[in-house]
């Protein structure tokens, strides 16, 4: 149901409408410009979970576009219910309610930056409108940080054991190269390593993996209930062997991350580094298995906000602009580089001739502005990381 607080805007304005229609046009700017900004805000457990972060931006699109139909409107419907999701998820992952705090009202600022920019575009007949807009903004925000702030408190913040709390302070002071009790752990850091992060109720497999890897067992629970695990031994573990176990005991449905086999301690980080990366391939994966050597461009590619939006926007979008959404092209596509950039391969796969293959191919350099065989690696990457968030 929407409301209409004291002070809202009054009736369609005509000023009011070219404010929103140039700022509906920078949506994307906006929404870039207050991703970047609030993730510029550094809390320490950010890294640690990464639903958190990739959640920070779908709140960010919804905000803005909320910001958007206010202005244009100049009325309100409830809050989005995200934007409160956002808040219980920051509390669950340890993230606190200053940091929560300081990264709305950050949002906020700099959204009410591109009105008054926006504004001044419009010239001085925008004065009353801005005043109005910015009333409203402020009246909105308001009753978003009491709202936030609800949501946070309420929400239990993932805490664990003391026992737990222990363990996992030495693994963290160990994973920073500080020394810590590595007795207390009652697992050799000298021997050879295998990382491991997996999903929620993963403790039973991970254990029945430890063993058929003839195995001893260290975990760390993080939040959200996600698991860090190590498989230590005497000998090292072929990636033959790993990659056989794993398929065979591991059980549907939980995702787990794998990093590289090693010896001692500088492996132990390193490998656990490298499962982390892995694990958010794992969680999104419809396999729900991600082995670091297998998945390592594409998890970089992952954290990489800037490289992700750039190679959408140069090698994608574009061919979305076509009459058919880009489907023919994007298909084409998508079959040349999984024929390993063979035309006929392609043409077979796709139950065309060679010629018409050809044809798609060179009207996509066409629309790119450039020859494939300068750009192929970066149009495979884009269409490898879309097809991974899709799913």
């Amino acid at each position: 149901m929407r409301e209409k607080p004291q002070g809202a805007l009054s009736g369609p304005s005509q000023t009011r409408t070219e404010l929103a229609r140039r700022l509906r046009a920078r949506k994307a700017e906006i929404e870039d410009a207050i991703v970047t900004r609030v993730r510029a805000i550094p809390d320490p457990d950010d890294a640690q979970d990464p639903a958190y972060t990739e959640g920070q931006r779908a709140a960010v699109a919804a905000a803005v576009e909320y910001g958007l139909a206010a202005v244009e409107r100049g009325e309100r419907d409830e809050l989005l219910p995200v934007l409160l999701t956002q808040a219980r998820l920051a509390a669950r992952s340890g993230v606190s309610l200053d940091t929560v705090m300081r990264r709305y009202l950050a949002g906020h600022t700099l959204f009410a930056d591109f009105v008054i920019e926006v504004a001044a575009e419009c010239g001085p007949s925008a004065g009353a409108a801005l005043r109005d807009v910015l009333r409203f903004q402020a009246t909105v925000f308001e009753r978003l940080l009491a709202l936030v702030t609800e949501e946070h408190g309420r929400e239990p913040s993932g805490r664990l054991t003391s026992a737990e709390a222990r363990r996992a302070a030495h693994v963290e002071q160990l994973l920073a190269g500080e020394p810590s009790g590595e007795a207390e752990l009652g697992y050799d850091l000298d021997a050879h390593h295998l990382a491991v992060v997996a999903g929620a109720g993963a403790d039973a497999a991970l254990r029945e993996l430890a063993t058929a890897l003839d195995r001893r067992l260290l975990t760390v629970r993080r939040r959200e209930g996600v698991l860090w695990a190590w498989l230590g031994g005497r000998r090292d573990i072929r990636r033959a062997d790993l990659t056989r176990t794993v398929e065979r005991v591991w059980p549907g449905g939980v995702p787990i991350a794998l990093g590289e086999p090693g010896r001692g301690p500088t492996a132990w980080r390193l490998s656990h580094r490298q499962a982390k990366a892995a694990w958010t391939v794992a969680e999104r994966s419809g396999e729900g298995i991600a082995l670091y050597t297998s998945v390592a461009l594409l998890a970089s590619m992952l954290r990489d906000e800037l490289l992700c939006t750039s190679l959408h926007r140069i090698y994608l979008a574009p061919l979305k602009e076509e009459r058919d959404g880009g489907e023919v092209a994007l298909e084409t596509l998508r079959a040349y580089f999984t024929a390993g950039r063979n035309v006929s391969s392609a043409a077979a796969a796709l139950g065309v001739t060679r010629q018409t293959v050809g044809n798609r191919l060179r009207a996509v350099e066409d629309t790119l502005e450039q020859s494939l065989l300068q750009c192929a690696a970066e149009v495979e990457a884009a269409l490898r990381l879309e097809g991974h968030l899709r799913d």
